[in-house]
């Protein structure tokens, strides 16, 4: 587990912070943090997907 933690002290942790916040709330936090990596990648994609502006200059006559 990341930091030394296992699965007793994760599970204390999710207990203290659904006391804190409220299962409600956290569920409104997490569908908001899904949104914005969704919104991450599609900005991602879409910019892959654009090609660059052309940056030469035209030639003059």
């Amino acid at each position: 587990m990341p930091f030394g933690l296992g699965l007793p002290e994760l599970l204390i942790i999710l207990v203290v912070v659904i006391l804190l916040f409220g299962a409600g709330r956290i569920s409104k936090i997490a569908g908001e943090v899904g949104r914005g990596f969704r919104e991450f990648r599609k900005g991602l994609k879409d910019e892959e997907s654009t090609p660059p502006p052309d940056t030469t200059e035209p030639k003059k006559q």
